[in-house]
């Protein structure tokens, strides 16, 4: 019945303090979105992985870094199994890396265990498996609710699916998994992303994150669109779907904790929010990233490159020596950062906590620069007792600062743009 799970991490050897969450990256995919830019390998439409040697492979390389990390002060909270398509794992392979990192890490009992799960990637039996395994939390890749965007964005689903793996999971009793939409494709009205929205709500799960689309240069959408340029949505068009999106969830109850996130109370995502606090957190597989010891680490984004990185690894442990994939963060990148990942949440800022970790005039320089978004209406300084405050008035007076909704969330690449031009003269 899965893994055993450990009330605390074991305590011997090297000690990692502060970390709470992992994440575990999955590459295998039936086949490459036309949106995707992430590290994946593409397994096509195999009809059974159980026996499928390169993700063995995989997964023993995997297994292998993970009993390499430093040990944590104590158990996990949070894990996530990204990708790719964690939900082609059989059921074994799940098992054996959620037992590494019980092994190495500890686990707590009420960590949350999540896994990205694709319609049509899966049957009952499997569901049942990730569930006895330990997921307690599925991220679903709905991404539409139009038979022609699913075909647009070079999906391996269709709609149908996504409605089976919805009845599946009523089934089975599951009530925390989330949907993932995206706004902004090719071709995509309005009035698609409108039903979009009210298909989801009508299968009301917990968590809803709507993301816009990025057009990466490397992908098949890169390299057939310009942005802005027919049959891409208008920029105009995109904000008025961000500003549709915010109307519609946060009125069927969802509320917006993060630019792109909804979720129904005590829902959110506790690991992204590891992410977004700028809190450190371990990553393992093939072109994840983690943040640990003040140092950000990011693996080779191809099987055969990560292979060596493990090796390599293995190779220097108890070496004094960082390989050239881990940069150490001075405090001018964790100032950043911080402000950039922070604002992407709804509660914003605290400025206690600045003025803290990086000094009174650091933070009075936050404020002075951001004083002409509140103008705009972008910016939003607020009390201890959540009352609004201007910016102008003492730092002392005010408690948190954060980007308004919608208005602010839509524009904060140039409220970021102004802080990062301020602190990089610095």
């Amino acid at each position: 019945m899965g893994v055993s799970m450990s009330s605390r991490a074991m305590s011997s050897g090297a000690i990692s303090t502060g970390i709470q969450g992992a994440y575990l990256h999955i590459p295998f995919c039936r086949r490459r979105c036309y949106y995707c830019d992430f590290p994946i390998s593409v397994v096509g439409d195999r009809p059974s992985l159980e026996t499928y040697a390169p993700i063995q492979d995989y997964v023993d390389l995997l297994c292998r870094e993970i009993k390499l990390a430093p040990k944590p002060d104590h158990a996990l909270n949070t894990i996530f199994f990204g990708g790719g398509t964690p939900s082609l794992l059989p059921i074994a392979a799940l098992t054996q890396i959620l037992e590494a990192l019980d092994r190495q890490l500890g686990i707590s009992p009420k960590a949350e265990i999540s896994m990205e799960i694709d319609p049509g990637t899966f049957d009952r039996d499997q569901l049942l498996g990730f569930l006895q395994a330990g997921i307690n939390r599925f991220s679903l890749g709905v991404q539409a609710f139009q038979e022609e965007l699913l075909q647009v964005c070079g999906r391996s689903h269709i709609l149908s699916d996504t409605y089976q793996a919805i009845a599946l999971f009523q089934e089975l009793g599951i009530k925390n998994f989330s949907f993932d939409l995206i706004s902004g494709l090719p071709t995509q009205t309005l009035e698609q992303w409108q039903n979009s929205l009210a298909q989801a709500i009508a299968l009301r799960p917990p968590h809803i994150s709507c993301y816009d689309l990025v057009l990466e240069p490397v992908t098949a959408f890169g390299k057939r669109y310009q942005a802005g340029a027919s049959p891409l949505p208008t920029d105009r068009l995109t904000a008025e779907m961000y500003r549709m999106a915010q109307q519609v969830l946060t009125e069927a109850g969802y509320g917006h904790y993060e630019i792109s996130n909804y979720a129904l109370h005590g829902h959110q995502c506790r690991h992204n929010r590891l992410y977004w606090e700028n809190r450190p957190y371990y990553g393992f597989g093939m072109g994840a990233a983690s943040y640990t010891q003040g140092k950000r680490i990011n693996r080779p984004r191809n099987r055969q490159g990560y292979r060596e990185w493990v090796v390599n690894l293995e190779k220097i442990q108890g070496v004094v020596e960082i390989p050239e994939e881990i940069t150490q963060e001075t405090m001018g990148d964790r100032l950043l950062e911080t402000i950039m990942l922070g604002l992407r949440l709804a509660e914003g800022l605290s400025v206690r906590e600045l003025i803290h970790e990086f000094g009174q005039e650091v933070v009075k320089k936050i404020a002075q620069t951001l004083f002409s978004f509140e103008k705009s209406g972008w910016i939003e300084a607020r009390s201890a007792t959540h009352h609004l405050l201007s910016l102008r008035q003492s730092l002392n007076e005010i408690e948190r600062i954060n980007l308004s909704d919608p208005e602010g969330f839509l524009f904060s690449n140039t409220v970021l743009a102004s802080l990062f031009e301020v602190f990089a003269e610095d």
